[in-house]
């Protein structure tokens, strides 16, 4: 079928970037590309959301623009604002000409700062457009969104709407710091990422760290399987994993022991109630990790 054949290009060339990526996510990339609909992706953090869109542009041959979310943000520093001070010196100027200080002398693209979204629009070529944790930002950010999500447009109050010539391929991502509005949810094509299953983690391993055996990538998946049963403050995720195992490969270990675990601890965790637990349970980690099945 012709769409089995495009989720295993989307698979492939994911896996050229050395992402590695599961039918069910790939089947959804290949639905958001085809609907020129924006992907929200869900799942803890740590799990590989981000590098979703930075694969993405990177396959394509894309520039990425990345909004990265947070506590206060708003329209002014997410689309665009002006030129204050460049423009009080031209109404300035203007005024000293005997020009009277017109101000549609002032709002031009001279003098308009554009931020990421407006970049994303107005821009000659094709992007990826990446909003980051926009469950960081506060819930009427969300309305700013929706324009752009609708119809790939934005609007300048002084100077008109802005469409999109080429639309962005739109990636969102949440960490589920709170549940976002449904107006955000309908524009979008819904996956959450769950940490891989051991097998898909030793391949992540050995695609992400290439000097490492193949038999210590699979013990670090049969841990982190483990680790991840277990109630933590923050269970570790893959990026935590990717930072653990480069880390035991500059030890030139070959094997994992109770003292090696202890060691590098803070490369997993990164609490120190969380670091404690991992410790004092390391013994019956690594035995109930040898009875992981593949």
């Amino acid at each position: 079928m012709k769409t089995i054949e495009s989720i295993d290009k989307i698979k492939e060339g994911l896996k050229k970037e050395n992402y590695i990526c599961d039918d069910s996510l790939a089947f959804t990339i290949y639905l958001a590309l085809k609907m020129e609909k924006p992907l929200l992706l869900e799942g803890e953090p740590g799990v590989g959301k981000t590098e979703v869109a930075k694969v993405i542009a990177s396959a394509l041959g894309r520039k990425l623009i990345r909004l990265q979310c947070y506590e206060g943000l708003d329209a002014t520093s997410a689309i665009y604002e002006w030129n204050y001070a460049k423009q009080l010196l031209k109404i300035k100027a203007l005024d000293t000409s005997g020009a009277g200080g017109h101000l549609e002398n002032v709002f031009t693209d001279e003098f308009l700062i554009p931020r990421p979204l407006l970049q994303a629009v107005r821009g000659e070529e094709k992007v990826v457009l990446l909003i980051d944790e926009v469950d960081r930002a506060d819930e009427e950010f969300e309305a700013f969104l929706l324009e752009i999500l609708s119809d790939f447009q934005v609007t300048i109050p002084e100077m008109g709407t802005v469409t999109a010539k080429h639309k962005p391929i739109v990636i969102i991502t949440s960490n589920r710091v709170r549940e976002l509005h449904d107006a955000l949810k309908r524009r979008c094509l819904y996956h959450f990422i769950d940490y891989p299953t051991i097998e898909r983690e030793r391949e992540i391993i050995l695609a992400k760290i290439p000097n490492i055996e193949a038999k210590l990538a699979k013990k670090i998946s049969q841990i982190m399987a483990t680790l991840r049963e277990q109630e933590f403050y923050k269970r570790p995720g893959v990026a935590e994993t990717l930072d653990w195992s480069e880390a035991l490969t500059l030890l030139d270990k070959d094997e994992i022991d109770e003292t090696t675990m202890d060691m590098t601890a803070g490369t997993l965790f990164k609490f120190k109630e969380d670091v404690k637990k991992f410790k004092d349970m390391s013994t019956t980690v690594l035995v109930h990790a040898e009875t992981k099945i593949e």
